[in-house]
């Protein structure tokens, strides 16, 4: 489907370029085969105004100095070069065409300012959102950003993934709100999180450690927006070597454990609970849900970005159902073809930010041959949702 719509915008972008060509030759045989009272002056006027924001100065310049030309060599071809209408005319399309250049410039130091800007935002983002390495503690890591402006790099979504001595432990987390004061309580979260993974013995104190940072920042800020603050998260621990997952969800979507058979599970709270930085309205203690994660199984953590990006009808896309059944070589093929199952679902746009991170755990030895006592001890928790499909990948 996306090779029809690039050659459509391939061919679209040519046209254009072309234009400023056409628009010159129409004026020309428009004056050739009309009678003396008629004039091509406006296409003549548009060729330079058509050029200034594709073109550069100079080709910008050759378009203006050719209709200046064209308009001088149709009055002599017609003997009216003395005429006033014929000064009129040129006058207009000199005039045009300097307001053409000017367009020009202006645009240019514009686009110049836009890519100086990007450069930044991309700096600012791999310093405040670092892409994880694509093996931590033995698993599999697979991270994407995506923005829903085109020119936006970074908004309130955010991700970390950090082996420490407790095991592999990650944050996935949306904050409330976007522009600058969002990415300052994303540097806080992740920052504040990496620390706490490192010393916390426990992920329920990884939490409250994240939860009292982002506080403060809500604090230090003093506006209605900081008191109108909260992030949604997902904290996860890993164990080394072994095959379960520990959560910790903090108003946030659920993530999903796609089994190597293709089965999925939906790994829900067994209650729910407020997000960070709500305490306020009730706090009470966070509960850790254990799930197994057998060999080969893949984590997918994501923000409401991606469940809550809608079609042409207003209808969600629905991670859980549309990767039921779905087997991949690995977690950055899943996120590949995720965004471009998402994209399909939304004609290429959306409203707002999508962070997503997948973990997988390598597939058992072939000589491992079953799974080990402890795997085979832990039993599936009633609060995991399960989705079959039947489709291929």
């Amino acid at each position: 489907m996306a090779q029809p719509e690039q050659q459509s915008g391939y061919g679209g972008r040519r046209f254009v370029r072309m234009l400023p060509a056409l628009m010159l030759v129409a004026g020309v045989v428009f004056d050739l085969v009309t009678p003396p009272r008629f004039t091509a002056a406006p296409m003549f006027t548009a060729a330079p105004l058509i050029a200034a924001p594709f073109f550069s100065f100079r080709a910008t310049l050759v378009t203006g100095i050719a209709a200046v030309l064209g308009v001088l060599a149709i009055h002599f071809h017609k003997g009216t070069a003395d005429e006033s209408p014929a000064y009129t005319e040129l006058l207009t399309v000199i005039t045009v065409s300097i307001l053409a250049l000017v367009i020009n410039r202006v645009i240019t130091r514009g686009s110049e300012r836009l890519a100086s800007a990007r450069v930044i935002a991309e700096t600012a983002q791999r310093a405040v959102l670092p892409t994880p390495a694509e093996r931590i503690g033995g698993l599999r890591i697979a991270a994407r950003y995506e923005a829903a402006l085109a020119d936006a790099f970074i908004g309130g979504d955010l991700f970390a993934v950090q082996d420490t001595p407790h095991g592999v432990r990650l944050v996935v987390g949306d904050v409330r709100g976007k522009g600058l004061g969002a990415v300052e309580a994303v540097a806080v979260a992740i920052g504040a999180f990496r620390e706490a993974a490192e010393q916390e013995a426990t992920l329920e104190g990884v939490t409250e450690r994240l939860e009292r940072a982002l506080l403060r920042e809500a604090r230090r800020r003093d506006t209605l927006d900081a008191v109108e603050a909260f992030t949604t998260a997902v904290l996860a621990e890993i164990p080394h070597g072994s095959g379960t997952v520990r959560l910790v969800n903090r108003g946030h979507p659920e993530p999903l454990l796609l089994h190597p058979d293709g089965a999925l599970d939906v790994l829900e709270p067994a209650e729910a609970a407020l997000p960070l930085g709500m305490v306020e309205l009730g706090a009470w203690p966070d509960r850790v849900g254990e799930h197994p994660l057998p060999p080969g199984a893949t984590l997918l953590f994501y923000t409401d970005g991606l469940s809550e990006a809608r079609d042409a009808k207003g209808h969600f896309y629905e991670p859980a159902v549309r990767l039921a059944g779905r087997v991949f070589p690995g977690p950055g093929e899943l996120l590949d073809e995720l965004l471009d199952d998402v994209r399909r679902h939304t004609g290429g746009g959306s409203t707002d930010d999508m962070a997503l991170l997948a973990v997988a755990r390598p597939p058992a030895e072939p000589s491992a041959g079953h799974r080990t006592r402890h795997e085979r001890s832990v039993l599936r928790p009633l609060t995991s949702r399960r989705h079959k499909g039947s489709h291929a990948p």
